[in-house]
């Protein structure tokens, strides 16, 4: 039985290949792989996305932190989410924003909604509502098991990243140090210009500052003045530049001061062959075989060692083990599993609350 699933974006960020977000990013591939099972895949984006299905294009706001423009924003959500389903007869909606109850559908149609945040990012009334035919997604174990309990939250569907489109380069020459992030205070890449002027070793920099006043401010007063001629910030990448400096990198540095969701740019670097140095915060733990595809640390003391020996790691036991534990075809699959229950059967709801408990 064919299915149509509405993938519901943040209002605020585009869809498309070179999406910096994991939110984004995750959605894509759910979208490619509804169309590649022979369902219909409807996108709710804004402005700017590409994606494999249908898109349902809404405006995009310039200052998502302005609080009459985000009003704005979640009233054209909601009035595209409802047509939608009253137009394509959907199966399921799938919500990927942190503000997904500012634009969620009546009662009726069955919602997904993927926690890409750490709980606690969440108001706790949006976590904590009784709307019939909701359920919820963590994308780790270590997300899971700071989320509220709840007869409504399923399984983890950890996630992936496109391995077959990641390779090690052998004949790369490993000359710089990484650091791919959004630019703002949780990604801590202060720190990690820190640790690599203690390493006496050349850094990268590269992702988007978002038009948030925090978010501007931290990266005119703690990022920009620590820049130099050999630590530089190349601002937002797309995903084959993306690919190169990774291939080209001695190691990826993720010096979050948040316990991570997940880390999908610590997934591609090890796809790279390239080990990853991070703080042991949340998710990263489940990633990153500390001595083995990198290292995981605790300051940026520890850090800045870990970078002068990040030679001693093996770029193929990075590449195995992104191949082995982080495909993205492995999560689509999970997905489409819970698509096809939920939205074929909704006397099936029970079979996979049980196997979430």
């Amino acid at each position: 039985m064919a299915l149509t699933v509405l993938q519901v974006a943040y209002p605020f960020a585009p869809v498309s290949p070179d999406s910096v977000g994991g939110a984004e990013q995750i959605l894509l591939a759910c979208d490619r792989a509804v169309v590649a099972a022979g369902h219909r895949s409807i996108v709710i984006a804004c402005k700017g996305s590409q994606v494999a299905g249908e898109l349902v294009c809404v405006p995009r706001t310039a200052r998502p932190d302005d609080t009459s423009a985000r009003a704005v924003a979640h009233a054209n959500h909601k009035r595209a989410i409802e047509a939608a389903i009253s137009r394509f007869s959907v199966d399921l909606v799938h919500c990927h924003g942190i503000d997904f109850a500012a634009y969620l559908p009546a009662e009726g149609a069955d919602v997904l909604i993927t926690l890409h945040l750490d709980p606690a990012s969440y108001a706790e009334t949006a976590l904590a509502t009784k709307r019939v035919g909701m359920f919820f997604n963590c994308v780790s174990q270590s997300q899971q098991a700071r989320c509220p309990t709840s007869p409504s939250l399923l399984a983890p569907i950890t996630n992936g990243v496109d391995v077959e489109r990641l390779w090690p380069d052998p004949w790369a020459c490993r000359t710089h140090a990484l650091a791919l992030a959004r630019i703002c205070p949780e990604k801590g890449i202060h720190l990690a210009i820190e640790a690599a002027k203690r390493a006496d070793t050349d850094l990268v920099i590269a992702g988007e500052v978002f038009p948030y006043a925090e978010h501007e401010r931290y990266f005119a007063n703690e990022v920009q003045p620590r820049l130099d001629s050999r630590r530089v910030f190349v601002g937002a990448v797309g995903f084959e530049a993306k690919r190169k400096l990774m291939q080209t990198a001695r190691c990826l540095l993720v010096p979050s001061v948040i316990d991570e969701t997940s880390s999908l740019v610590a997934m591609e670097a090890l796809a790279c062959g390239t080990p990853v140095i991070g703080f042991r915060r949340g998710a990263l733990a489940e990633i990153v075989e500390s001595g083995v595809t990198g290292a995981l640390v605790d300051n940026v003391d520890e850090m800045t060692g870990a970078i002068t020996n990040a030679g001693s790691f093996q770029m193929a036991a990075c590449a195995s083990a992104a191949v082995r534990r982080f495909s993205a075809v492995r999560m689509t699959g999970e997905y489409i599993r819970v698509y096809e229950t939920l939205g074929a059967d909704r006397s099936a709801r029970g079979d996979i609350q049980r196997a979430a408990s």
